[in-house]
């Protein structure tokens, strides 16, 4: 749906690829809407690190996450014949119409999914009825036209197999990790810069409605109540919740709210927290997990979808129902209150995280697109 200079997980996962293949000598085009989740972006045409980058318009929005641009259609049809076609996220109208031109101009089509199936609780209400007929007919479709599906994280993998697709076109890659994270920042000025103290307690991502901040900002509260050592951060871009976020820590000198943050000034920010919490409702395989892994930071986090894959309790973190405010607080101050333990942590997350490197996981992508380039 996005590219470029929107801040996201897909977005960023299309890019570490996309440059890659750049670099190799390929030549990649990236077709999304002509939007960055808040307005329409002007120019439509840009090369941008080696990488042709077509915004084509949208006829409208539903929600912050679903527009609809039928354009893509007669667009793809006049352009020359690709490869490799490579769609993300499942659920939209676009995969099906990429499948349908991958088949008329007899490229392979390759989708990666993002683990995008969530229930209707946390749908705009404008979308759900629609749900219903994506699941028993676009995703049906769209999934036909499919020559390989990359799954994130091998929980989705049975959603596939009991509605979708077949085993043998099933691959499971997960997300990347930054190595950006591994150089050491010094000196790491963050906490004096932003006047923070103690112990510090990061939130990296979407402030999405699905990811629990709030949650976090009530834990915050509850701790601040009995403890002047130790502080709270929040830091990515605004998708529903950052001012309820904002309201909660008002009153509270030792809780921030950033907004988005360039990539790169992460490092910074990782390596200054001493815990990184995500208490989250559903996730798919968030690239901040691997980032503060990679930081060596302890993890708090909900044991849901992907996220339960790569996180063991209590090899690399704790676990804590989403919602569970009480719960949350206390794995948070086990964690602060107790170096050995966090010690162990950080040094499991450290060596898990060079399993997620970008440069391996763009090889594995690329061995299926060899694959299917043979075949």
């Amino acid at each position: 749906m996005f590219y470029y200079p929107t801040i996201g997980g897909v977005e960023q996962v299309m890019q570490e690829l996309a440059e890659r293949q750049v670099k190799e000598g390929h030549e990649v085009h990236v077709f999304c809407c002509d939007s960055d989740k808040y307005k329409r972006i002007e120019k439509k045409e840009e090369t941008a690190n080696g990488i042709r980058i077509h915004r084509l318009p949208y006829w409208f929005k539903l929600s912050i996450f679903t527009y609809i641009w039928p354009t893509l259609l007669p667009r793809l049809l006049k352009e020359k014949r690709f490869d490799i076609y490579h769609s993300h996220v499942s659920g939209h109208l676009y995969i099906l119409l990429t499948g349908i031109v991958s088949r008329i101009k007899k490229g392979k089509h390759i989708h990666t999914t993002h683990c995008p199936w969530t229930d209707s609780s946390f749908r705009p209400k404008v979308l759900r009825p629609l749900l219903w007929i994506n699941d028993k007919v676009l995703n049906k479709l769209s999934f036909k036209m499919i020559d390989r599906v990359i799954s994130i994280t091998p929980w989705e993998v049975d959603t596939f197999l009991k509605k979708y697709t077949k085993k043998e076109k099933i691959k499971v890659i997960p997300n990347g990790m930054d190595k950006i994270l591994f150089k050491k920042v010094s000196p790491n000025n963050f906490k004096k810069d932003n006047n923070l103290k103690g112990k510090l307690v990061l939130f990296f991502g979407r402030l999405n409605p699905t990811k629990g901040p709030e949650v976090l900002a009530k834990a915050a509260i509850e701790i601040t109540k009995e403890r002047e050592d130790i502080s709270f951060v929040w830091a990515g871009p605004d998708e529903g919740k950052a001012k309820e976020v904002e309201e909660l820590i008002k009153p509270y000198r030792n809780m921030k709210y950033l907004g988005p943050i360039k990539r790169e000034d992460k490092t910074a920010i990782f390596q200054a927290a001493d815990v990184y919490v995500l208490p989250s409702y559903r996730e798919g395989l968030p690239l901040t997990l691997f980032e503060a892994m990679a930081a060596g930071l302890p993890l708090v986090v909900s044991p849901v979808n992907g996220v339960s894959y790569e996180v063991k309790d209590p090899e690399n973190g704790y676990f804590v129902n989403y919602g569970d405010v009480e719960m949350l607080k206390e794995k948070i101050l086990k964690v602060l209150d107790n170096p050995e333990i966090a010690k162990k942590m950080s040094k499991n997350n450290i060596e898990k995280s060079k399993n997620y490197d970008w440069d391996i996981i763009y090889k594995r992508y690329m061995e299926e697109y060899q694959k299917l380039a043979k075949i």
